[in-house]
């Protein structure tokens, strides 16, 4: 659902955003970000690799983790969890879009995100494991639902950022029994500090 608002004189198509604190601390949000005009041909190994340095520098500055992620060819879905109550998604998806945009204009001139990411802010009863599990699995779906790969396994640009843990994949056997673990320890390291 969107509002308009006037900018300069004109009306432009905003999303509606929750209040502040609902993108603060423990929260868990499923982000989708789409290039402006749904363009596409930016989406390649080289790139990967730097979208990866950057989410890993977006999830180190405002203590988060992402236990999935999704490029496709025009767009990009991406859930983020805090670890701490000082964690802010808001900023981190300012951060972090502004970097990949900076990113995109240095090799493909003109192309970018656009003005606004979708996000959905999970409710309460969407936080356990099993809802963030079938959240991740909506998401690793995407290229199979869209036709580029018979199975998630096969699309190269499915992931996750877990800073400490380069090798863990969302695909993986027991992966999420790893997860949750491991932001266990995260969470509890943060509360005792």
């Amino acid at each position: 659902m969107s509002a308009s608002e006037p900018d300069n004189d004109e009306q432009h198509d905003w999303l509606r955003r929750l209040p502040e604190g609902f993108y603060h601390g423990h929260t868990t949000v499923h982000w989708q970000m789409t290039i402006e005009n749904r363009a596409t041909g930016w989406l390649k190994p080289g790139f990967h690799a730097r979208f990866r340095e950057l989410l890993l520098h977006t999830m180190a500055r405002f203590d988060l983790a992402r236990p999935i992620y999704c490029l496709m060819p025009d767009h990009s879905h991406l859930l983020w969890m805090g670890l701490s109550e000082a964690a802010e998604q808001k900023k981190a998806a300012k951060f972090f879009r502004e970097h990949v945009n900076h990113l995109l204009d240095r090799s493909l001139k003109g192309i970018r995100f656009q003005k606004q990411a979708y996000d959905h802010v999970l409710r309460q009863s969407e936080k356990g494991a099993d809802a963030v599990r079938e959240m991740a699995w909506y998401i690793e779906q995407n290229p199979v639902r869209a036709g580029l790969v018979e199975e998630a396994a096969q699309w190269p640009y499915l992931g996750c950022m877990i800073a400490g843990y380069p090798t863990l994949h969302p695909l993986d056997a027991g992966y999420w029994d790893k997860f949750w673990k491991i932001r266990a320890a995260m969470v509890d390291a943060r509360r005792s500090s």
